[in-house]
């Protein structure tokens, strides 16, 4: 017979998870908790994508960000993910803008006023004095914060933005290592400038932005073609494409058939509905989203840390 030293488990009844919202909620509420039917399907899915997100890592991990056009809800999606990994995660993320058409990485995380207010530094001030950082609090003054997303800003001058190289790349990664152990890189348009072979040498997995049209779906598929053919297979196979319904497309276009098109050669894909949030190209704050673009980009977090192995 097991004893309570040896077996303390076997003498305790295993309480159901509290339900949050709903009938099950509100019948447990009324009744002082006597009643517990446990939480429903969706509260189940909802705590299963949080324990995913949550995951405790063992190093850290960096995942790429890109796609061959502008405009279809690459950053938007950097910021999104980056803000529901900060929600979820006992480790603060952080995310790097690497794009070098002067991206506004920082300023859709913070909003442009609060960011014109701010240090001015970038990705080239800390490639300047990285030899001096040795510290998590000397690194924090190089960077910006929007609540626990931890930020590196692009290079906003159009003569110096397309100077990164592959090399200082990896030793911005390098430091960044020592102290985040999930990083997102947001890289801007195409796969051929100056940073991207170090950006993707580095990259655990990627993100594929992609939007309802012909043209994004050929460019995401062009894209994750153009990985497989130079060396970066396993990327590719793993990549997540995110389609972004960023212009509310008109009712002509097939979206089934988009995503068919491209979810046969990527590990997951995910859809973002439209939302004013995300689509006017300004601040992205979690709280004005609608629950569905909540939901996607848990999705999104959750795919991204299942591939940090």
């Amino acid at each position: 017979m097991p004893d309570f030293i040896s077996s303390p488990g076997l003498f305790v009844k295993e309480q159901k998870p509290r339900p949050v919202g709903g009938f099950r909620g509100a019948l447990y509420k009324i009744t002082g908790g006597a009643w517990n039917l446990g939480p429903g399907a969706k509260q189940r899915q909802e705590d299963d994508l949080a324990r995913r997100i949550s995951r405790q890592l063992q190093g850290s991990y960096n995942t790429a960000i890109l796609s061959l056009k502008g405009g279809i809800g690459k950053t938007s999606t950097t910021v999104g993910v980056g803000l529901t990994l900060a929600e979820y995660r006992g480790d603060a993320p952080c995310a790097i803008d690497a794009n070098p058409d002067s991206g506004d990485l920082v300023e859709r995380a913070l909003g442009e006023g609060i960011y014109q207010q701010a240090s001015p530094r970038t990705i080239t001030d800390l490639l300047e004095n990285i030899e001096s950082i040795d510290s998590l609090t000397a690194l924090a003054r190089y960077m910006h914060h929007a609540g626990r997303l931890h930020l590196i800003a692009g290079e906003q001058d159009p003569e110096v933005s397309d100077s990164l190289t592959a090399a200082e790349y990896l030793r911005i990664r390098k430091l960044i290592s020592s102290y985040y152990s999930v990083a997102l890189t947001d890289c801007g348009t195409g796969v051929t400038h100056n940073a991207m072979s170090g950006i993707l040498q580095s990259a655990d997995n990627l993100v594929i932005a992609a939007g309802y049209a012909v043209s994004g779906a050929k460019r995401a598929r062009s894209t994750l073609h153009w990985l497989a053919s130079h060396g970066y297979e396993d990327l590719a196979r793993n990549a997540i494409v995110v389609i972004t319904d960023k212009d509310e497309v008109s009712s002509r276009v097939d979206k089934d058939a988009i995503e068919e098109h491209l979810s046969g050669i990527c590990r997951e894909l995910i859809a973002v509905p439209h939302d004013r949030g995300v689509a006017d190209g300004d601040l992205v704050t979690l709280d004005v989203l609608k629950p569905e673009t909540r939901r996607a980009y848990k999705e999104i977090a959750a795919a991204i840390v299942d591939g940090y192995r």
